[in-house]
């Protein structure tokens, strides 16, 4: 529903989380292209790990990494780096850098530059591997003395070490592709498509950075898009249908031979199995808010939750039930089943909050609310009379039923075929017998009934003082709301007059001349006419300090858009600005400075004119948008 509960569908940008997230086993950092020496401005953990610096160390210093080149670093691979970030390229190298502990170690190092929805490149996103094991031993102080015939065997140690360690944390195919050789021509070119392929995004193509709504497969459907609100209507207006014709069906033992209404019924099932595949493809909003698009959450939580109900309630019931030669027993136990299509009601209560935003969706909901437990009630009372109307023991008809004084009353008594069926016949039709039934419990739940049908036998009277029961808690319950709902309706209304009471009450105790108080009413009305009661402040002070910057500089933006003093003003300086500014209503006559006070407020006319008065004689007029001190 447009008011429901729609989740975080405005723009964000979801790149950091989208590289994170695929990007759990990558050492990487991003850094900002648009500043000199491209700051560094994320570093994840597992590059923490692999230099030695926190994350706090390595913030703002060069995505260059060169605060970790050390007398080993190659010149020519510093000077090819610099070369990568200043003509925004995307390449690799094989680099000597040191650890925090200054221990050295070669990395070999991916530089990708990331662009907005601009084709601006705004970050340099530089991912590291440690290869240190396929690199020849770095000569230091404490490996010069070393012998040389030990080389041989430390290499192969290292190799050997390396691949233990490969088997263990990767994959075979990593491993192979970490020991094959790369070409000249391989470091080269440029690696994009190899750098998307590591941080597992599925594609040549790295993120964008930009802010973006949320995305959705093309099979998936929006839980709040107009073809969702309109359709939930519809299966709103069909879940009542069944609510009032399945206990009707089973408690008058219609058996569905009438064409039309089997027709009708079967496409409302049909209907109904559509809602579930549908709802195998609509969002839903999660637990932290956020709206769900995933097929595969999507389904998972549709078999947890509301799958099994909805199936029940669409299983075939009246297509079963329809056939003539179907042995009775079984008829009347398809009949039964019938009752759990009465658990779409369902549909209506885990949509409950699309509709309470509506007040006159809400009022109409409580009426057809309180209309079918009378409609269920009623249905129960025709049930417990058809029943018990005839002592199966005697084979009588107990005159003192209300059954039997209805079919008194309208000149359709029951009689006896002693030469047929052997069966009681007769008796009221369905549709007098349903209209008494209603007419009974709809003036037992709203009053104690009027005595022209009573309950005589004790099933009867126990059902009875168990409606009442239930119908004054109801009623309470659905008038109350009713009654709470007319008041919302009615607020401001009520808060404008007694206001006005209390006005009229303040100028009438302390005695204000009349053309005072005349003014004075003038001025509440008018602004009362202006603002539809609404406070402003009240709305703003619950709104965060960004959002109610903007809404200020959208309420005065007639303002900061034609008067010339903010023609060369900055967002910043308008949005500080617009903080401050509040709007105020002056009527016909008001004077808003007078000769001789202070004067600590600079106004604006947005609307109508002011005229400035000097010896009873107009001086000046100041026109929309100039400014008064």
């Amino acid at each position: 529903m447009p008011g429901g509960k729609r989740g975080l569908v405005a723009p964000q940008n979801t790149f950091l989380e989208n590289i994170v997230r695929r990007s759990s086993e990558t050492s990487f950092l991003l850094g900002n292209a648009q500043i000199v020496e491209w700051p560094v401005v994320y570093s994840n953990d597992g590059f923490c790990k692999l230099s030695g610096f926190h994350r706090a160390e390595v913030m703002q210093k060069s995505s260059t990494c060169s605060f970790m080149y050390g007398e080993l670093t190659d010149k020519k691979t510093i000077d090819k780096i610099r070369e990568t970030f200043d003509n925004y390229e995307s390449n690799c190298f094989e680099v000597l850098l040191y650890r925090k502990n200054r221990a050295p170690v070669w990395f070999y190092m991916q530089v990708a530059p990331i662009r907005n929805e601009n084709d601006k490149v705004v970050l340099f996103l530089c991912t590291f591997k440690d290869i240190t094991v396929f690199k020849q031993p770095i000569e230091d102080e404490s490996t010069k003395g070393k012998d040389e015939s030990n080389s041989g065997w430390t290499k192969f140690a290292r190799l050997t070490r390396a691949l233990t360690h490969n088997n263990r944390n990767a994959s075979h195919h990593t491993t192979l592709q970490q020991l094959t050789p790369m070409s000249s021509h391989e470091l080269s070119q440029p690696k994009q498509s190899r750098l998307a392929e590591v941080l597992q995004l599925g594609s040549d193509i790295l993120p964008q950075y930009k802010q973006e709504a949320p995305k959705t497969p093309p099979h998936i459907i929006l839980h709040y898009c107009t073809f969702k609100t309109t359709w939930d209507w519809v299966i709103l207006i069909l879940t009542f249908y069944t609510a009032i014709m399945v206990p009707y069906n089973v408690s008058f033992k219609t058996k569905q031979n009438n064409i039309v209404w089997l027709v009708l019924d079967s496409v409302v099932d049909v209907i109904f199995l559509v809602d579930i595949v549908l709802n195998f493809h609509t969002t839903f909003v999660g637990p932290g808010g956020e709206v769900i698009s995933d097929p595969k959450l999507i389904r998972m939580n549709y078999l947890k939750t509301w799958f099994v109900i909805d199936l029940l309630s669409c299983l075939p019931y009246d297509i079963i039930n329809a056939f003539e030669n179907v042995d009775e027993g079984i008829s009347s136990l398809f009949s039964s089943l019938k009752v759990v299509r009465l658990l779409r009601l369902g549909r209506v209560a885990r949509k409950l909050d699309h509709y309470l935003e509506y007040g006159a969706a809400v009022l109409v909901l409580l009426v057809c609310v309180f209309g079918l437990v009378a409609h269920w009630l009623a249905c129960i009372w025709y049930s417990i009379g058809d029943y018990e109307v005839i002592d199966e023991a005697t084979n009588t008809i107990k005159t003192d039923s209300w059954l039997y004084q209805l079919a008194i009353n309208i000149g359709s008594p029951y009689r006896y075929n002693a030469s047929g069926s052997g069966q009681w016949e007769g008796g009221p039709g369905k549709d007098s017998l349903y209209i008494t039934s209603l007419y009974f419990t709809m003036t037992s739940l709203t009053t104690i009934g009027f005595g022209n049908i009573a309950p005589t036998t004790d099933g009867e009277k126990i059902f009875s003082v168990a409606m009442m029961m239930v119908g004054s808690l109801l009623y309470a319950t659905i008038f109350g709301n009713v009654t709470t709902i007319f008041q919302q309706m009615y607020a401001n209304t009520n808060r404008y007059h007694e206001m006005l009471n209390n006005v009229r009450d303040f100028l009438k105790l302390y005695q204000v001349p009349k053309g005072l108080s005349e003014r004075v009413m003038d001025y509440i009305v008018s602004t009362w006419s202006m603002s539809k009661g609404i406070d402003t402040e009240k709305v703003l002070s619950i709104c965060p300090k960004d959002m109610r910057a903007d809404i200020c500089v959208h309420l005065n933006r007639k303002v900061f858009n034609e008067h010339p003093a903010f023609r060369l003003a900055s967002d910043g300086c308008l949005r500080s600005l617009a903080g401050e500014f509040q709007t105020i209503h002056c009527a016909p006559g008001d004077l808003i400075f007078h000769s001789g006070e202070s004067v600590d407020t600079l106004c604006f006319v947005v609307s109508g004119s002011l005229e400035v008065i000097q010896d009873d004689e107009v001086i000046a007029i100041l026109g929309e948008l100039e400014s008064a001190l």
